[in-house]
């Protein structure tokens, strides 16, 4: 029986759609590439495979102790470059109705 080696992802963990905070985003996830195409299933309908590690998702707190872990039991990996922060510029609400305004506010 031969183990193919499926190539790891090291990433930063992003903030999901529902979170507004950085909370758990600093840290570092070690995620596997698809070793197999999904199909079908005829009976259900569903989705799915039999490669089961594209559901594991292992945290590392640095990218040293990913790239470690990763070299330690001998999974290829590539790392994705860091993400960016967007300056995001604080607005009240009475923004919308100031003087002067330069576009239209309409309802």
């Amino acid at each position: 029986m031969s183990r193919d080696i499926a190539t790891a992802r090291i990433h930063r963990q992003p903030r999901s759609a529902m979170q507004s905070g950085k909370a758990r985003t600093g840290g570092w996830l070690l995620t596997f590439a698809p070793a197999e195409a999904r199909r079908t299933d005829p009976l259900t309908g569903w989705w799915g495979s039999g490669d089961t590690r594209t559901q594991l998702r292992i945290s590392f707190s640095t990218r040293e102790a990913a790239e470690a872990y990763a070299r330690a039991n001998n999974i290829p990996y590539d790392v994705e470059a860091e993400l960016r922060e967007l300056e995001i510029k604080p607005k009240s609400y009475a923004e919308n109705f100031r003087y002067g305004r330069a576009e239209n506010w309409t309802h």
